[in-house]
């Protein structure tokens, strides 16, 4: 969820930190922040705090440190580090950026306020600032002055749709339910393959009890992004109020499929079960919602009358009684409690139980329990109501949860937002590996499986694109592993194992320019060394995007712009999977990893032919696929590209459906 937070980048070089008294800064800073952009969080701290600990009076390691421990979630201490940043350098925007979004998950929102508003006259033109500084006004309910924010967010950028949404909700609390409906039909006029415009304008709908153009917008929502529970669930809302149980039901199937634990999904979906006569499946729905929330008196008095239905009458009273301890004047659970304890044949507790309605009853009482008949037309509740007499209703989301989609929505870098259709990334060697949900297949190579039974690496080899960050344990590992591999090249110096074991520590401390050292001393000592090649390659392309990245992010912390990445930087890349495929012509992961490095150089045609000898080696080659369609819309073949993606998505990259949908019109 961070990432979404902010989407900031750092550039730099790794280099070893050894234990001396002197270390050179300007190296650890780069090694820090390299670890940083590869999400090495634990390890980039490190990094910063021997920076810290030499020149305490830099900002600069303050703030990285800072952001390291916002992605962390550690935003106590975020806050403490860019404060700290500030207090050396109070021209740093991007310090207060990352201050203002640690605030914000503080629900500090007028602290974050106050650092955009100074931001912002460094830069007034900053997209990403506004954008943040308008949803904080929200959050305030400072509507009036949001609106005005969001006005000037347009006047700078008139095509970024998100301020279209943000202002499409403002008027819907100012109740200008016009200037929403503009707002919503312009986002979606600029972008129709953004689900967010056509979720946005199917909750204006819903809101104005047009269900029948809710259902639609919603559904295009869902066609354009199939992974969003939320929007599931507000079209189950509109197919409920156009009497389409089952349709509302297969809804949040949907949703649960996605989000296991949704707590409206699980409530609602027990309802309409409840209504349809799927009793014990209402049950198991009512067990999940009071599991989360024990002290959910409305699902456990559902559940109560799902047990006396059922049969479970010692179960349904227990659930009739929790809810009249906790609501003593609610006469409807007396009455059902009554009747239960009747079946039980408890007649002395049914009596009392009969006995307190009729008191209130006559009492006068009606009017003080709320014993109104519901209106036909108010079919919902919102999530924050306790009325007891509301307990058939089904449960929509607060007011204040409207905004659902902004409330982690805040901008770092708005250029870096999901809308650049990216391809599956290179393969590496790596002793670690990011779990997955669902793991698709195990990557296997003859070569690389050979170096593994030689037992002469600590690690066996993996080869992934899905590389995990490393613990803190991890970290001390690797660098005592440093100590033990130099070691034995001092006892051995003609060992081209021990080079490369020290450069896979190397490399997975983010210190690449010792790794490439050792990699290059690996192949002095055997030259037909095919993971040396291999893992080569994939630090020299690490490097290179590591410095396209935010140039201009560099410069406003003073530092020096990195040099300008061209075309002929990727050919010593192209020249080491030459030579790994020259040395293993069956190695898979060398043609997909050279079909991208061609794809980069826009060699899409040459990128094209590695991308059909990969599948062709391995017939079931998801990312082959996935990119290898990715190049023919790059090419104009679209017909050819979206049946690539549909394999890949057929062989576990489920992302490929969401491009598809991009790149098909409606009714294809």
């Amino acid at each position: 969820m961070i990432k979404k937070l902010l989407y900031i980048i750092c550039v730099g070089l790794l280099f070893p930190v050894s234990a001396l008294s002197q270390i050179n800064t300007d190296r650890v800073m780069t090694i820090g922040k390299n670890a940083l952009y590869f999400e090495d969080y634990v390890l980039s701290i490190q990094y910063f705090n021997q920076v810290i600990n030499a020149k305490p009076y830099l900002a600069e390691p303050y703030f990285f440190r800072g952001l390291a421990k916002m992605n962390l979630e550690d935003f106590q201490g975020a806050e403490a580090d860019c404060s700290e940043a500030l207090t050396r350098n109070p021209y740093v925007v991007n310090a207060y950026q990352v201050r203002g979004i640690s605030r914000i998950r503080q629900e500090n929102y007028k602290g974050a306020i106050q650092d955009y508003l100074k931001a912002l006259k460094l830069e007034p033109e900053n997209i990403s600032l506004w954008h943040n500084l308008a949803l904080c006004r929200i959050r305030e309910e400072d509507y009036q002055t949001a609106r005005a924010d969001l006005d000037t967010l347009i006047s700078i950028s008139p095509r970024y749709i998100d301020a279209y949404l943000m202002r499409t909700e403002v008027s819907l609390k100012q109740k200008d339910t016009i200037q929403a409906m503009k707002d919503a039909d312009k986002a979606i006029e600029m972008d129709r393959y953004n689900p967010d415009t056509w979720s946005s304008r199917g909750m204006l709908f819903l809101q104005r009890s047009k269900y029948k153009d809710a259902e639609s917008d919603l559904t295009e929502a869902i066609r354009l992004s199939l992974r969003n529970a939320g929007v599931y669930i507000n079209r189950a809302l509109a197919r409920y109020h156009q009497n389409n149980l089952r349709g509302a039901m297969s809804d949040y199937d949907l949703a649960l499929n996605v989000d296991p634990n949704n707590f409206i999904g699980h409530y609602n979906r027990g309802l309409l079960r409840a209504q349809v006569g799927d009793d014990n499946r209402a049950i198991e729905d009512f067990n999940f919602v009071l599991e989360v929330e024990p002290d959910n008196m409305m699902a456990t008095f559902n559940r109560g009358l799902l047990l006396d239905k059922t049969g479970d009458y010692a179960g349904a009273a227990k659930d009739y009684t929790t809810v009249l301890n906790e609501y003593p004047d609610f006469l409807m659970g007396y009455q059902y409690r009554a009747q239960v304890r009747r079946k039980m044949g408890d007649l002395r507790g049914a009596d009392e139980d009969e006995f307190k309605v009729l008191k209130a009853q006559l009492e006068g009482q009606k009017g003080k329990s709320g014993q109104k008949k519901e209106q036909a037309s108010d079919k919902t509740r919102k999530a924050s109501d306790k009325n007891m007499n509301n307990f058939r209703k089904i449960v929509v989301a607060d007011d204040n949860a409207d905004d659902q989609k902004y409330k982690t929505d805040y901008r770092g870098k708005v250029q870096d937002k999901n809308v650049t259709i990216l391809p599956q990334p290179m393969f590496a060697l790596n002793y670690y590996e990011r779990e997955e949900e669902v793991k698709r297949q195990i990557n296997f190579a003859k070569c690389i499986d050979e170096v593994n039974n030689l037992h002469v690496l600590p690690h066996r080899l993996l080869i992934t694109n899905n590389e995990a960050s490393l613990s803190e344990e991890q970290v001390k590992r690797h660098f005592q592993s440093i100590d033990d591999e130099t070691a034995k090249i001092v006892t051995d110096p003609e060992n081209a194992f021990h080079y490369y074991a020290r450069a896979m520590d190397f490399y997975l401390v983010q210190d690449f320019d010792n790794a490439l050292k050792d990699l290059d001393e690996t192949l002095k000592r055997d030259s037909a060394f095919v993971p040396a090649y291999f893992s080569r390659a994939v630090i020299h392309y690490k490097q290179l995007e590591y410095r396209k990245r935010d140039k201009k992010y560099e410069m406003n912390l003073g530092t020096e712009a990195q040099t300008q990445v061209h075309t002929y930087d990727y050919a010593r890349i192209r020249e080491d999977l030459d030579e790994v495929i020259r040395l293993a012509p069956d190695f898979v992961y060398a043609y997909y990893n050279r079909g991208n490095i061609l794809s980069v150089m826009k060699d899409y045609r040459a990128a094209l032919a590695d991308y059909n000898k990969a599948i062709e080696l391995n017939p079931k080659f998801a990312e082959a696929y996935y990119n290898r369609g990715l190049t023919n819309i790059y090419l104009g073949n679209n017909r050819q590209g979206i049946q690539d993606l549909s394999k890949a998505g057929e062989l576990g990259l489920f992302s490929a459906y969401n491009i598809i949908k991009r790149f098909t019109a409606p009714g294809e």
